[in-house]
């Protein structure tokens, strides 16, 4: 009977000290930032004194029976768990269980989950090449990275993984699930998906390895038409971006007819990086801006003076994968009128996370803030919507023998300028053919901007021209 009470006082004891622990913690405080007081209390109770409390604000007291029960929660796993638990153990877990409760994007980050963060916005980690999220409890693909294991084993945006290997991901946590697919490089993984008009679930082997993203990639699509792929946004992607426009003009050897941004299937990335694009190709105006609650979440990014392409026109590729920082320089541009939107709806993250150091070797990554378009859209939940809805298909061309022309009959009278003209279509077919034909949404986006080209009168000299 002793030993029962002994056990009973030690973990009331415990619980007590829990609470002035959790009652001394900033932000928790009965008193907001008293430190004095707080430790006031620790004091009185260590010698024994009867300790008044100085109360706030009725509505801003902590719900004392729900931080009762956590600490008989606490002492009760403490007590009777089948297992030994340490306390750090347990605070932990309940420090995760905090964050993973909020929002799919807040998460506790251990030591090695701080290290991975900081190797993906640097761009270079190990692993499949995928970013996830959570949803009805199993993991979803936002989006495959280019040029990765994943991307090339056929894993598509919007797959649902159910199985890791032989192991069901139903009722496991983001963090168990990522840190399964993470693994040796050189090791294949069997993801078991879902997949949106498949009747059963298939199964894809993606061999582990070490994952180096290009952030941006540039190659002429056309004479006279750029293309710019981003696949991530990383602390670097302004610059790169900036540069890839600056050697697209080089090769061309004048400013471009137009440009074709790719945002699709990219998950997002640093903040900073999506702005930085964004003030590249705007002279002026709000680019972006963030609302929370605190002061340092309440952000303004706004363009410097000068377009780098000077008007050019642009068109923007979207659809379900492209998220967050993406979904940022997609409505910017398109608020400003700077870029057409194509493509299909975005994803849809809306939200900012910081990420917040505890000590050198843990984080918290929290939802601070959302953000805003500059016309005042919050796309959370909602995407960005193209101006115009481009479905992906596959071109098949109708009529597979070419019509003859005059140039194609025996002995016809040479044009002016034929064996240049002759040389510059065979290349604008050869260009075409090795991206435009294969992608129906690029080439879709290729004749808007020669469309717009004409439009704009750049070539009404060459048209008065041949008619004189």
């Amino acid at each position: 009977m002793k030993r029962a009470q002994s056990t009973l006082q030690i973990s009331q004891l415990r619980s007590l000290a829990l609470a002035t622990c959790l009652l001394s913690i900033p932000g928790l405080t009965l008193a907001q930032d008293n430190e004095a007081q707080a430790q006031q209390i620790l004091e009185g109770i260590q010698n024994g004194e009867r300790v008044e409390l100085k109360l706030p604000d009725p509505e801003e007291q902590l719900p004392l029976e729900d931080l009762r029960k956590f600490t008989e929660v606490f002492a009760r796993i403490k007590d009777a768990y089948v297992e030994d638990v340490s306390d750090s153990k347990l605070l932990e877990s309940a420090i995760k269980g905090m964050l993973s409760d909020l929002d799919p994007h807040s998460t506790y980050l251990a030591p090695k989950d701080y290290e991975e963060l900081e190797e993906s916005t640097s761009g270079e980690f190990g692993g499949l090449g995928i970013e996830v999220g959570m949803e009805n409890g199993f993991i979803k693909v936002i989006s495959p990275i280019d040029d990765t294991p994943a991307q090339k084993a056929g894993v598509q945006a919007g797959d649902l993984i159910i199985k890791l290997d032989e192991k069901p991901v139903k009722g496991m946590s983001l963090e168990e699930a990522v840190n399964l697919m993470r693994g040796k490089p050189g090791t294949v993984l069997t993801l078991t998906i879902m997949r949106e008009g498949e009747n059963a679930p298939i199964e894809i082997d993606v061999t582990r390895d070490v994952i180096k993203v290009t952030s941006v990639k540039s190659r002429m699509i056309d004479n006279g038409y750029g293309y710019v792929r981003i696949t991530q946004f990383q602390a670097e992607t302004g610059r790169q971006f900036r540069d890839a426009l600056t050697k697209l003009e080089d090769e061309h050897g004048s400013d471009l007819d137009g440009l074709v941004i790719d945002l699709r299937n990219n998950p997002g990335g640093v903040l900073q990086a999506a702005v930085e694009t964004a003030d590249v190709l705007l002279d002026e105006g709000l680019i972006v801006y963030t609302e929370g609650r605190i002061q340092s979440s309440r952000l303004r990014f706004s363009a410097k003076a000068g377009d780098l392409m000077a008007g050019t026109p642009i068109v923007v590729l979207i659809n379900g994968g492209s998220a967050s920082a993406s979904e940022i320089l997609a409505g910017a541009l398109q608020d400003h009128e700077r870029a057409v939107v194509m493509g299909t709806q975005s994803f849809g993250k809306g939200s900012v996370q910081t990420v917040i150091p505890l000590d050198e070797s843990h984080a918290i990554k929290m939802t601070t803030a959302r953000y805003f378009t500059p016309d005042g859209r919050s796309i959370q939940a909602k995407g960005i919507k193209p101006d115009i809805e481009v479905r992906p298909a596959e071109l098949t061309e109708l009529d597979s023998q070419p019509f003859f022309t005059e140039a194609d009959l025996s002995g016809h009278l040479e044009g002016e300028d034929e064996e240049k003209a002759r040389k510059e279509r065979e290349q604008n077919e050869q260009a075409q053919e090795s991206m435009a034909n294969r992608d129906y949404q690029l080439r879709s986006a290729l004749n808007l901007l020669k469309g717009m080209h004409i439009l704009s009168g750049n070539r009404k000299g060459d048209r008065q021209g041949n008619n004189q």
